[in-house]
């Protein structure tokens, strides 16, 4: 019976001292990924703000799919647009606050795009955000809202691919910036960022090609 006591208690005591390597990988574990958050640079929180501005104005392109054309295809690509720019502008948003930066709220009403509650001139020379690649104007935007069926198709297609591209323009420059995407969360953003888009341009203009 001591034997068996014995072995007991070597058990327990090995049980703890597992318990006690497993917390402590943890501890290390989460310290790391809170010490990687910190590994970032202006460009990567620009990246992040500007992003944030240039998805938004896809989510109001694609808006009008519903209402501006009966093709399924369009509405469609423009539904897969409106979940992909919107998981990851959240996904910009939460990498902004992880690291105790200020996110941007995003409201959209019709053409009306508002970041932290100011309007926002879409090409960014009166908005909150500087100029980016491939934003298209606020009369280009009105413009689209008023073509129907086959015209809204090219006209959005043609819109949508040159703000994909501005998109991959703004994901190369990250990554050409010295000390920039360091940090894994950004790196892998702009990276899903890059390749999505170019797979989406490609698969635009195919779609573009079968109206002419």
């Amino acid at each position: 019976m001591g034997t068996i006591a014995c072995s007991g208690t070597q058990s327990t005591t090995s049980n703890s001292g597992q318990q006690h390597d497993l917390e402590r990988l943890e501890a290390l574990y989460w310290a790391k990924i809170d010490s990687s958050r910190m590994n970032f640079t202006q460009a990567d929180i620009n990246f992040m703000n500007n992003m944030i501005g240039h998805h938004a104005q896809a989510l109001v392109m694609a808006g009008m799919a519903p209402q501006n054309t009966d093709s399924r295809s369009i509405q469609t690509l423009a539904a897969r647009v409106i979940n992909a720019q919107r998981d990851e502008i959240e996904t910009m948003q939460k990498w902004l606050r992880d690291r105790g930066l200020h996110a941007p709220v995003v409201q959209i009403d019709g053409l009306i795009l508002r970041l932290d509650g100011a309007p926002h001139s879409h090409t960014g020379a009166e908005g909150t955000l500087p100029l980016m690649p491939g934003m298209i104007t606020l009369p280009q935007l009105q413009e689209l809202s008023r073509l129907r069926n086959r015209e809204f198709d090219r006209t959005f297609l043609t819109f949508m691919i040159e703000h994909h591209l501005g998109a991959v323009v703004m994901a190369r420059e990250l990554f050409d910036t010295d000390g920039a995407a360091g940090d894994e969360e950004a790196f892998r953003l702009a990276a899903d960022i890059h390749v999505d888009q170019i797979t989406e341009v490609n698969r635009m203009r195919l779609m573009l090609q079968e109206l002419e």
